[in-house]
Parts: C-alpha cells; structure tokens; sequence
C-alpha cells in the first residue's frame, strides 16, 4: 500500500496524513467513505452466526433505564422480534469467518497488524445502542445500512452508572452530534465517549432499513497484562533453555546458609535477590524479549479453530495437501509477524535469514505468495510451508477443503529458516 497515495476511505487523506492528524490525536468523521457499501451479511447471516458456538455475540436490550445483556450463541427463538425497538445484537470476529468482511479489514492494513484486532458487526433496532461509553482503544465505525446518529465529547467524568451489566457513563456530555447513513465513516481515538442510537431510514421503495454497525477495532494492549504475559513467556525461554541439562536444579532456588530464626513469617532477603535476579536474567536477552513479543501478538484467540487436509473415510490416514506450487495464501484466522531476527505465525516463533526470511515477510505483509516466489524457496522453506498448510494455516489457492482441526498447541520451533 502506497501511503502517500490519498483514499475516499480517510476523507481523501493519505494514510501518512491521516495518521500524523488524527491516528490517536481527534475523530475524523467522513461521509462516504465506501460509496455505495452494502451489507456484507444479510440480517438473517448475520443472526446465525451468532448462533455458532465458535463466535462470540451479545445481545443488549434497554427498558426504560434498565440494561441486560446476555451472551451468545443464540437459537432462532433468542432474538425479540425485529419490530421491538431498543436491542442490539453484536457479532465479534466476523472476518474470521466470512470472506468479505476479511477484505473489508484488510483495507486498514495501513496501520500495523499487530494492533489490527477485528471487525465486529451491530444490528440494532429501532432507537437501539450500548449506551454511552468510553472505549481504550482506536474504532472506524462504518454505516453498512441504515442510519445511526452518534454523539461524542472528549469526557471528563468517567463515573459509570451503578449495577448495570454494561460499562455506561453516568453523566454522558456530549460535544458534537453526527448522523451517519450508509457508506459514511466515524473514526474515534482512545478516551472520546460516545454514543450511538438506531435511527429509522427508508430505501427507495419506502421500507424500513436495518441499521448495522461495522466497527473496526484495534488491540490496544494493557501495561500491566502485557507485563505478565511476556514473564511468563520468557521464563518459558528460560525453561526451554535448561530442557536436559544436567544439574539443571541450579534454577532452584538454594539457601544452605539459612540460619534459624525466631521470626519465620519475615521475607528472606536472599529470597528477594534471586528473585530479582530471575527477572534481570529473562529481560537481558533481547532476542528472546522479540520472540516472547512476537508470540503473543500471534496468538489466535481461544475460539479459533484451523481446518487441516480432512481423513479419508475408509483409511482414516489424512487426505493429501493440495499442491501449491501456483501460489498459496493465509488462512483469514491466521495471524502473522516477522521482525529482523524472526519470523512469528499463530503463537510460534521461528529464526529467519537471507532470502527465505524475505519471502516469509512478504507473506506476512501480502498475505500470500505468488507462484513466481514460491519457486525462489528453499527446500527447507516449502517444507515448513506444508506444515502450515497442514496446520491450516495458509492454503493453496482454489483450496476448498473443509474438514474441521483443531490448530495445533503453540509452540516454540528451533528450526532456522536459511
């Protein structure tokens, strides 16, 4: 992506402009954004989706001043009625399952994947919202039908309102009003509260349109989780580190010249220093900090399944791979990050040099390879690459395999791509 080159989507700002003015700084609100947007999932896909067990939904109903919200999946007898005015139906993650909606993420790769999280999809019914609320992290909010008008104001009472099941400000002021139809384009950085109300909207032949959401959300990792996330993962490098070394009970912690004491419940101090120790020792490689770093930003969340090659029936040895030989391409689930040192895919880490590391990256930055590159590959590179296909992670284009497999435990690899 050109990100000099100005887009309808960013109000006809380039990605390098709209990052230095707005990106975390104030909203931009741009009226058709996507000209002419459709729906991606009809009402009726929509609702059974969040049917399934492995997508995440929620339905959020208001009554006067009471909230509920309840979590799917929900069967074809959860939802009220489409004519009850104030509910709300949310759908997480839908561009891991549904082609479109991957594209449509994809058109804000502009910004890192790392912090690309996923698109989730609002219907709501007549004067329906969440209410009034701050989110921490950066959200393109696109009309994809109907109407929806949004409040928003930069609050300085972030008290919320006591025993609701949601996170609603208490004392919500708003500063600007917009109303946005289909195609136009809300974008709100970290901390701007707002909210967003159902409007009713008519199509040419004079009928009701439903109002739906597509909000394009980022990960924006928390210090302290992030913190303990990354020790846990490097003492896992550490214990990787001493797998089968003999007298590897030197990471035991040895006190031989402990004295008796007469105040047992005080902390020793010897104790405290091999503690800390500890932590010096795991943040002093920065290799490891990188492959720790880069894990977890690849982690596919817990409800993420991959399909592999399937089993034949009759044998029950796994069916072969599709040959890729013409060019393959990621799995829409699949998450994948490289730095200088490593190449990162679905949780693993991987030393990458040299010309291989250059193709791995332009799958990750691509999202697929061309046959004119996979020819370039390594043995050791195609090797690994029908691993993933395996995993189902990537697959040859024109695949349509469908057989359901678990992803494989994340793990750490010792292999080096050459």
């Amino acid at each position: 992506m050109d990100v000099k080159q100005t887009l309808p989507l960013l109000g006809h700002l380039s990605p390098a402009q709209f990052t230095r003015r707005h990106w975390q700084k104030k909203p931009l609100l741009v009226r058709q954004a996507l000209p002419g947007f459709k729906p991606l999932l009809t009402r009726s896909a929509l609702f059974a989706l969040a049917g399934q067990d492995s997508v995440e939904s929620r339905m959020i109903r208001k009554n006067g001043p009471a909230w509920t919200m309840k979590s799917g999946p929900f069967g074809r007898r959860g939802f009220p009625l489409v004519s009850t005015p104030g509910w709300t139906l949310l759908v997480q993650g839908v561009d891991l399952h549904h082609a479109g909606a991957h594209a449509l993420l994809g058109l804000f790769r502009f910004l890192p994947d790392a912090r690309l999280d996923d698109l989730m999809i609002s219907w709501a019914s007549d004067g329906a919202g969440v209410g009034p609320h701050v989110d921490s992290y950066d959200v393109f909010l696109l009309q994809a039908s109907g109407r929806r008008r949004w409040q928003i104001g930069r609050q300085k009472d972030v008290s919320l309102q006591p025993d609701v099941p949601l996170k609603i400000l208490k004392n919500f002021e708003p500063e600007e009003e917009f109303v946005l139809d289909a195609g136009d384009m809300l974008y709100l950085p970290p901390g701007y509260a707002h909210d967003g109300e159902a409007q009713p909207a008519l199509d040419a032949k004079g009928q009701l349109v439903d109002c739906m959401t597509y909000s394009i959300g980022f990960r924006a990792p928390e210090r302290g989780a992030l913190a303990a996330q990354m020790l846990h993962r490097l003492a896992d490098f550490s214990e990787d580190a001493c797998d089968g070394v003999v007298g590897s009970s030197r990471r035991l912690y040895r006190d031989a010249a402990q004295n008796a004491t007469d105040q047992p419940g005080k902390l020793p101090k010897h104790l405290l220093g091999f503690a800390r120790k500890a932590v010096h020792r795991a943040l002093a490689d920065p290799l490891a900090l990188a492959c720790a770093l880069g894990e977890l930003m690849t982690e596919p969340k817990a409800s993420v399944y991959f399909d592999g090659p399937g089993t034949d029936e009759a044998s029950g040895d796994a069916l072969p791979l599709p040959d890729f030989s013409a060019g393959l391409l990621l799995n829409p689930k699949t998450r994948m990050l490289y730095d200088e040192e490593h190449i990162f895919i679905n949780g693993e880490s991987y030393r990458a040099k040299g010309a291989d590391a250059a193709l791995m990256q332009k799958l990750a930055d691509d999202r697929r390879l061309s046959a004119l590159r996979l020819r370039r590959a390594s043995p050791a590179a195609v090797a690994l690459l029908r691993d993933w296909q395996a995993a189902g992670w990537l697959a040859a284009l024109n695949d349509h395999s469908t057989a359901p497999q678990k992803r494989p435990g994340a793990g750490r690899k010792d292999e080096t791509i050459a």
